[in-house]
């Protein structure tokens, strides 16, 4: 699997340690920055991950700033892309198991390395459930088609 990967300067040590955990699981990262702690804008680098999983370069993508927040609305402004914020492993399942999420956010400030790697495995091998929660998927995507032809 194809994962981008990218954080701001808040996010840069938890991002590293992983990518290092991703790459040990055998995935393909593509690591669009930050490169150090130095102070950065969020947005630039949110767009760039999620523009590579709405293009297909990228099956996955996982952002990292201090709270999450910023980066998952960055990332939902791209079509067919849905980012979740995501605090623990309960979140992280609903997230794949309801919204079939494609980006995972995380929140650098919040969620200790142990904690982020727990979240990370749970979302990378969680299934979307189907069913009535592809129907509301699919509603999403609909409505994101329809406001793009505006």
């Amino acid at each position: 699997m194809k994962i981008a990967i990218g954080s701001d300067h808040g996010g840069y040590e938890l991002k590293n340690k992983l990518v290092d955990f991703l790459k040990a699981g055998k995935y393909e990262v593509k690591d669009f920055g930050t490169n150090s702690k130095d102070p950065c804008d969020y947005p630039e680098i949110g767009f760039e991950v999620a523009r590579a999983v709405s293009e297909g370069k990228a099956e996955r993508g996982i952002l990292i700033c201090r709270t999450g927040i910023g980066m998952a609305i960055i990332a939902n402004k791209l079509p067919g892309v849905r980012a979740g914020a995501c605090y623990d492993e309960k979140m992280s399942r609903s997230s794949r198991e309801h919204n079939d999420t494609n980006v995972l956010v995380l929140a650098a400030d919040y969620t200790p390395e142990a904690e982020a790697k727990k979240i990370l495995q749970i979302w990378l091998t969680t299934k979307a459930l189907g069913d009535r929660h592809a129907r509301r998927v699919k509603q999403i995507e609909e409505f994101e088609a329809k406001n793009r032809k505006r």
